[in-house]
Formats: structure tokens, sequence, C-alpha cells
């Protein structure tokens, strides 16, 4: 196997990779799906290709420093050939599958990119009109890699020498926020950002262990996505792709992975999902549901106390486990260890409701710009409704409008061509400020209120955080999505989007029970008076939601502005 010798510059992605492909983990690196049945790729293999697409860039003439666009689904072409990028100092500047020409255009102007490499000629579409030096697809990879192979023969250990020459700080790749608040910003995120934070996972106590599996659908142009790539090799995984997110549930049973990042929409779905069916239980089996559910939540309430279980209700549990928990399980393939949730708020409700079957969702909290991530719960310390501890390294602080400030090295090094922003997020005094409003308890467990920007402040003075009650709106199985409005307005008011498999007939009834059942625990203030159905779903399509589902509430304000005058008229 022809892979580089001399070791890249250290807590670099280079030495990353090439650690990884040294120590030889005893799994195999990656898992892809090819028809009904799902090959493995080999340490040996995965690390042959990105050597030899590393040399086949050098050969196109990439060099440190310039940016390469990926446009594609998360597949094993997208992780190897971002490894190959790194190898040799290049600088990713990765697009969402769902983008327009538009945002395509933005992404590969904005990082000045010198090539695209794309998913296939769907994607290769959006590129007309750019002023590109190289346009690959996935299928013409092997040719790369070909031309790889010739290169090395004549420059042998180019990739060695390319990977030695880089260092700690370089830039690694561009990370196009997410758009929610307005135009997309690229997060300049060096090579030991992106090193230290994987590090700091690998030292959370039974967070990693070396034979895991982890099912990967997330988009890698999202830093969450990303991180779970990057961080895979580093302690061992094996990782499998998904690049449908609308087949997850189809993968998860075939891959039976032991880790499953996601997205709170994802849970929500699965939660909605299985809630139905335990409510078209009817008799014995239902009273059967309802006790394991009880049994579920007592063994949940004394493990996140950390208090003992005792001998009889441990008894329950194993049997509650093989006649219901097993069954929601499987659906997750049944080997689950851990699931772990971030990108946005998920509803504490749901959280204790897998809890109670024995599957244990971690939420954590983070940004583009400390890349990904600066608190998670932990397998053994959790406490429901938080976004858990700061990690190993990770300062928090909790500024006098109850802003969550952030200290780390993994901070970003600003937004590219956009020293204005940066200086609203880094003004300068050691901090990053997150523009998001929480609070710190006395174990430093941080809980997230909701967006600065996002706060509703009613005609009559009140501040309402918009997303509690849209989490706790969407914990009934017959909402889809919630909107809530408010903003100058004399009371609160919510868009409604409904469940795939319900009918609109008769459904405002139904609606007005679940918004009366969120009522009874809120203030008056914060209380929906009124709401509205909405004919459909928000979507990506429509630019509504962003590639991992997060709403852009100013989108579909503009596009729902009529419904939501309706509301006050």
């Amino acid at each position: 196997m022809a892979t580089t010798t001399t070791a890249a510059g250290t807590r670099t992605i280079a030495r990353l990779w090439q650690e990884a492909v040294e120590r030889r983990w005893p799994g195999p690196a990656y898992l892809v799906q090819e028809g009904e049945s799902w090959h493995e790729v080999s340490w040996d293999e995965a690390a042959r290709a990105v050597e030899e697409l590393a040399n086949g860039l050098l050969a196109l003439g990439v060099k440190k420093g310039d940016a390469f666009s990926i446009l594609g689904s998360t597949r094993l072409e997208w992780v190897l050939f971002d490894f190959a990028l790194g190898l040799i100092g290049a600088v990713g500047a990765p697009i969402y599958m769902n983008s327009s020409p538009k945002d395509v255009a933005h992404v590969v102007e904005h990082s000045e990119a010198l090539g695209v490499l794309c998913e296939g000629e769907s994607q290769r579409s959006k590129l007309e009109g750019l002023q590109l030096e190289h346009v690959l697809t996935f299928d013409e990879l092997d040719d790369l890699r070909a031309r790889g192979q010739a290169y090395a023969e004549s420059h042998p250990g180019a990739v060695a020498e390319a990977a030695a020459a880089i260092r700690e700080d370089d830039l690694f790749t561009y990370i196009f926020t997410s758009g929610t608040t307005g135009p997309p910003k690229a997060c300049m995120i060096t090579h030991r950002n992106y090193y230290e934070m994987a590090d700091k996972i690998r030292q959370i106590e039974d967070f990693t262990v070396t034979d895991d599996t982890m099912l990967l659908f997330l988009p890698l142009a999202h830093n969450f996505g990303r991180l779970m790539h990057l961080h895979s090799p580093h302690v061992g995984y094996t990782l499998a792709f998904c690049p449908d997110p609308y087949a997850v549930a189809e993968a998860l049973p075939a891959v039976r992975p032991t880790v499953f990042p996601s997205v709170p929409r994802v849970y929500e779905k699965i939660h909605t999902g299985v809630t139905a069916k335990f409510d078209e239980a009817t008799g014995v089996k239902r009273k059967l549901i309802d006790w394991a559910l009880r049994v579920g939540r007592e063994v949940s309430r004394l493990r996140q106390s950390g208090e003992p279980v005792p001998r009889g209700l441990a008894l329950k549990h194993r049997v509650a486990d093989k006649l219901v928990y097993s069954k929601v399980k499987e659906r997750l393939g049944g080997r689950i260890r851990i699931c772990v949730s971030g990108g946005a708020p998920l509803a504490k409700e749901i959280i204790e409701f897998f809890h109670a079957l024995d599957i244990l969702i971690l939420e954590g909290y983070g940004l583009t710009e400390c890349t990904t991530a600066a608190t998670v719960n932990r397998p053994t310390s959790y406490r429901f409704g938080t976004v858990g501890p700061a990690l190993p390294g990770v300062r928090l602080r909790i500024a006098d409008d109850g802003e969550v400030l952030i200290e780390t090295e993994t901070i970003f090094d600003g937004y590219y061509k956009d020293e204005e922003a940066t200086r609203e997020i880094l003004p300068g005094d050691g901090w990053l400020h997150s523009g998001d409003v929480g609070n710190l308890d006395d174990d430093g467990f941080l809980t997230i209120t909701d967006r600065k920007k996002d706060i509703l402040v009613t005609a009559g003075g009140k501040n309402v955080a918009p997303q509690n009650l849209e989490n706790a709106l969407k914990t009934h199985s017959i909402v889809s999505q919630a909107l809530v409005v408010g903003d100058k307005r004399p009371y609160v008011a919510a868009l409604i989007t409904l469940a795939e498999d319900v009918s609109h007939d008769g459904a405002e009834a139904q609606v007005q029970r679940v918004v009366d059942e969120v009522n009874r625990d809120l203030s008056r203030y914060e209380q929906v008076k009124r709401f509205t159905i909405l004919p459909r779903d928000f979507t990506a399509e429509a630019g509504e939601v962003t590639p991992t589902l997060k709403l852009k509430r100013r989108v579909c304000q503009e596009h729902f502005a009529d419904e939501i005058e309706a509301l006050y008229s």
C-alpha cells in the first residue's frame, strides 16, 4: 500500500488521517450500501484511495490554500475526497446537495473555489456560467485515482511533502452558515479546530468505543455531519453512509449502529410513529404498553438522579424490555448505545419518552463558529432539558443580558470577507458571543432558552421564547411543524402544519385540544391565543427549513404573511 510516510504537522487533519491508518483499527473503516447489501471498506482500501486522490489533485495543479468545493450527498466518495484535500493542504468549500444554482454560485464565488466535485450530472448543471478550472463527478474519481497513481510514480513522496508542510493554524475548510438569519456566511475553520474538537469528544468517558458503528445521514456540508466523519477515524468507528435522509428508517435496522447522531426532526418523527402505534393498541396490549411505560419512567427517574434501581423494579424493567422496549429498539437496529441530538433544540418530553423505552438521547449544543460543539450530556451524567456541561477545555459564561459566551481553542478564525460580522461575534473580549440566551445551573449544566434574535417581545412588553412553545406543540403526534409568532403583537399565535397521515377534515378541533393542553402549563402572556393550520408543511425545497431541518423564520413569515395577518385581524 503506497501511503504517506513523512508525518504531517501535529494536530492537523492530515495527521489525524495518518494516525488512523497507522493504528490499523480492528473493524472496517466504512460501510457502503450496494443494492440490498452493505459492503465493507477496509482501512487499507480507504488509505489507498485517499493517497491516490491526493496525488491526482496534485497532478491537476491543486496546491496548499486552494479552495475546492464538494456538491453531493453523504457518501464515501465525499469523505475520501475531503481527506485527500486535507492531506495536501487544500481548503474545502462544501455545498449542500439541495442548494439552488444561486446558492451554489455564492459558495463557489465567495470561497474562490477553483474546482467542484459533483455527485452527478444533475448537480453539474448547477455550475453553468461559473468560472472553474476543474469540474469532476463522483463517477470520474476512478480516473483521478489512476492519474494519481501515475503522478506518484514520477513524483514519489509528493503527498508526504505536501502533508508535512501543513500547519495547525492553516485553514482546513469554509463552512457556510445555514442562513436562518440572512445570507450564509463563510466560517473559516482551521486544522487545529477540527483536530481539537475530535480530541475533546474522544476524552469523554464512555462516549466512544473502538468497535462502535455509526450511521451517518447528516449533510457533510454541515458542521455536525463534518465533525462526525472526521471524528470516526480518530476513534476507530466504522462509519456507515445513508445518502438519502428519507431512507434512515430502512438503514437503521440494516446497519444496526451503536451510535446514531441526528437532528431533532428525525427523533420527532420516530416519536410520532411510535406513539401512533401505541395509540392504536387496545385491550390487554394497551395495558401492557402503559405498564411498560410506567416502569420505564420510574427507572428513568432513578437513573437521572443517580440512584440505584431496586432489584424488583429491575426485574420488571427486563420484562418490559423484552415485551415492549425491544420492539422500538429494533426500529433503530437493536444495538443502539448512544443517540446524539444537535443542531436545534429537542423537546424534553421526547427525550424522556425515549428514555422510558430504555433509549438514551444525549443532547448537545454548539455553533459552527466554535467548530460544532461546546457542551454535551454524558452517557453517565445527563440532565434532560439541558444540553449538558462544557466539553473538556471549554469555558462558559452567561452575560448580563443572558447571552451564552464561549471560550475554547476551537473558536473559528472569523467570517471570510466579513469583518463586521466577525467583530459582532468576536468583539475582542476573549469570548465568542453565541447569540443564544441560556442559563447555567450550579453543576455547570447549560440550558438554552432561544436565539436572542428570535425572542418575541409582545405589544405588552413580555418576552416569549418561541422554540419552547414550538417544541411543546410538536410533542403531539398530530403536529408536524409549528411556527410561533407575536413580536410587537397583542398576543402569541401559531402556524401549524399537520403530520403526513393526518387528515385536514376535523383537524382544527384536534389541534385546539393540543393548544389547550400546551397552554395549561404557560403564563397567560405566553399562551397561544389563535392558530391556523397551513395546507402544507414547511420544506427545504421552498427555502423554509435548513438542510438540517431548522425553521428559517424570516422566510416562513414572508411566505405565509397573509395567514399571519389574518391571525391578528
